[in-house]
């Protein structure tokens, strides 16, 4: 039976131009992916990330995906990845064949391990993959350091982190590549959706071609060649332009709803720092020289026990609160890539432990139901 909660754990918010946009995307009869939104949704990224080129796609995994055919991965390469996180960031290189290697975590951040990956690098290693868990990045000197040293792509997986920022740069803007989300949980949402970031410009041209299906069609319709044809390896990772359209929307407003964000963050730390202090429990913890997207707010509880009580607890009040990654390394498919229990430590600690509060752009009033019954336990 479905339970019907006060408080919904996610609700996308459409309040823009979103079913203009649609409506028009369907009387210009372009539905199909490289249509005019897609074109505005990426040279509005483009501009605003300062970035050679953004390519839409339908999911972040897609966008994943991309950036392991554009290594040109073998089977018996290497790829670190950090164990707490989703399975797409393993996924889409082990298809083609590479060895996820999982890393552990840091206990304030949840962020990749930038000690432990030092370690863990080997001559077969081709790539790194950092997530900017909640939107706060990770520790992108140091990683970019060793990947420099060792000739390692870096792929930043920045689902949770648009328009963050580390030390003054956006988020997805640092490695070789970056990868976007607008799943309908992210902070811009088209339902599902994606986005390749790509910050070296020797790969645009070929993932434009990957992008649709090994042609070389958007050279074509940019009049560079007189017809297209199969060129490459690639897939379909085209986004409907209907998609788009709502993309565009909620990119238009997208200094509002990140001040909504930054409002609700900001309430529930000045409102639970006193209650966190007394029953021990670890609120989100934001590094000097970091500017979050304010993806999420995760409470980190002492024990797996209290994490599962604070759960039931708030669902009596009607308030939808989740815990998060499973660690991949525990998975089945993380065991046959040679996972073990006790391999990422600080990873299998706060999946014990961790619960994220509802969280979107219009919780508003809402949000004092939440508040007050954290505080009630």
């Amino acid at each position: 039976m479905t339970t019907t909660y006060e408080v919904p754990f996610n609700q996308p918010t459409f309040d823009g131009n979103e079913l203009a946009y649609i409506m028009r995307a369907v009387e210009k009869a372009h539905t199909s992916g490289m249509g005019p939104f897609t074109q505005q949704c990426e040279a509005l990224l483009e501009e605003a990330l300062g970035v050679p080129r953004v390519l839409l796609t339908p999911s972040c995994t897609h966008a994943l995906e991309m950036s392991a055919l554009l290594l040109g991965l073998d089977p018996g390469d290497e790829v670190v990845v950090p164990s707490f996180t989703f399975v797409s960031t393993a996924t889409a290189f082990a298809r083609e064949g590479a060895r996820p290697v999982f890393c552990d975590i840091r206990p304030d951040t949840f962020n990749l391990d930038e000690v432990a990956l030092e370690r863990l690098i080997t001559p077969n290693t081709k790539a790194i993959v950092p997530v900017h868990y909640a939107g706060v990045g990770c520790e992108m000197n140091r990683i970019l350091e060793l990947a420099n040293a060792h000739d390692i792509a870096v792929v930043e997986d920045n689902a949770h982190g648009l328009f963050g920022r580390y030390h003054g740069r956006y988020l997805g803007t640092i490695g070789t590549f970056g990868t976007q989300s607008f799943h309908e949980t992210k902070n811009f949402s088209c339902g599902e959706g994606g986005a390749l970031i790509v910050n070296d410009e020797r790969f645009v041209d070929r993932a434009e071609i990957i992008r649709d299906r090994g042609t070389n069609r958007s050279q074509f319709l940019r009049g560079d060649v007189g017809k297209y044809t199969w060129v490459d390896t690639g897939s379909s990772y085209l986004l409907s332009d209907i998609l788009a359209g709502v993309l565009l929307a909620q990119l238009e407003r997208r200094d509002v709803i990140q001040e909504h964000r930054k409002r609700i963050w900001q309430t529930y730390h000045a409102s639970l720092e006193g209650w966190a202090k007394s029953t021990d429990v670890q609120l989100p913890i934001v590094p000097l020289d970091h500017e979050p997207s304010y993806h999420n707010f995760a409470l980190l509880l002492p024990t797996r026990e209290r994490r599962d009580a604070l759960i039931e607890h708030l669902k009596g009040r009607g308030v939808h609160a989740v815990f998060h990654y499973i660690p991949l390394h525990l998975s089945p498919a993380g065991q046959s890539w040679g996972g073990a229990p006790g391999q990422c430590p600080v990873a299998e600690d706060v999946s014990e432990r961790l619960v994220r509060l509802p969280f979107f752009a219009h919780l508003d009033d809402r949000q004092s139901t939440v508040i007050d019954a954290v505080l009630d336990f």
